[in-house]
């Protein structure tokens, strides 16, 4: 591309170099708007004789229609593409989600000569109308070749990003303690309750047992008869493993152990099992205080009923340093 000022009556079709102001400091145009008819009747208007300026050569994409074309290819789920200045366009989420994203493929992405993209982190939540994800162009046009590269890529490996809803979730919480139930309710309920909120959510279900094998057997039996999204055992004891009493319980109650142990400080004991599709969580000491931690981290996937492995726990060890 070549820049160069030219009167304004002779810049339709053109790219603009720079943002163009109106006397007191109020934007007209944005730097990379392609100049219309009605641009150039706006800028007659304001007594503007030349603007700075460039065309688009053959083989070049203007970073709007570009940006525009990855942002269509890149997401899947609840979000809309609203596209922003200077060769930008918002992926935003349009309802209650949490994000997952492909590490991989945004790398591969982020390493080409014309187009970045910027997401949300991977498991985040994130509200209706929050940004999910950012596409950025070299400024004012990419070369087609590099476009079509990309979109190459994103075509057989994508989505690189999807949104998964919250909808209506529903938590069941099983405190237990060696002596009283209770004694684990009335420790706990209170950072649950803020923990739930995060999300809009409270607690719709729960029991108070005393921790022995057949007691949280039958307590997490009859929480998971009520199908909720996620059930939630809050324990004042730490287990050195899925031999003792809560994880014997779990697997009698029918559950598939996932994991034992996440790299994640704190958090590091978590117990995450499946029953069926439902989700059974162990964290002991994440329910002592509100502070971010594990559940933080696993939470929103499992409650837009995304199925989290062994593997991806793994994988949070980098950042799982939370305090």
């Amino acid at each position: 591309m070549r820049a160069q000022t030219v009167e304004v009556m002779k810049s339709a079709g053109r790219v603009l170099c720079c943002t163009v102001f109106k006397p007191g400091g109020r934007k007209l145009l944005p730097k990379g708007h392609i100049i219309s008819g009605e641009d150039v009747d706006l800028l007659s208007s304001e007594g503007m004789e030349k603007v700075w300026v460039t065309d688009l050569e053959d083989g070049e994409v203007s970073e709007e229609d570009a940006v525009l074309k990855v942002a269509s290819l890149i997401s899947c789920g609840s979000l809309e593409i609203r596209p922003a200045p200077g060769g930008r366009a918002n992926l935003v989420v349009t309802e209650d989600c949490c994000t997952l994203v492909d590490d991989d493929l945004l790398r591969q992405i982020n390493c080409t000569a014309s187009i970045v993209i910027a997401t949300s982190r991977n498991f985040q939540y994130l509200k209706a109308g929050d940004r999910a994800a950012t596409v950025k162009s070299t400024p004012f046009a990419v070369p087609a070749d590099q476009l079509e590269a990309v979109v190459s890529i994103l075509e057989e490996r994508g989505p690189l990003i999807q949104a998964r809803p919250l909808r209506s979730p529903s938590v069941a919480v099983l405190y237990s303690d060696p002596q009283s139930g209770d004694r684990a309710r009335q420790f706990f309920e209170n950072i649950v309750r803020q923990r739930l909120e995060c999300y809009g959510i409270s607690p719709r279900f729960s029991l108070a047992v005393a921790e022995d094998e057949e007691r949280v057997t039958k307590g997490l039996e009859h929480l998971l008869s009520a199908k909720p999204s996620a059930v939630l055992i809050a324990s004042t004891t730490a287990p050195a493993g899925p031999e003792d009493a809560v994880g014997r319980a779990m697997a009698r109650a029918g559950c598939h152990i996932e994991k034992f142990l996440a790299p994640v400080e704190p958090g590091v004991l978590t117990l995450l099992g499946y029953s069926g599709g439902t989700p059974v969580i162990s964290s002991p000491g994440c329910f002592r205080s509100a502070k971010t931690n594990v559940l933080d981290l696993i939470l929103p996937p499992l409650l837009a009923n995304y199925r989290v492995s062994g593997w991806e726990i793994a994988g949070l060890g980098h950042g799982g340093l939370l305090s």
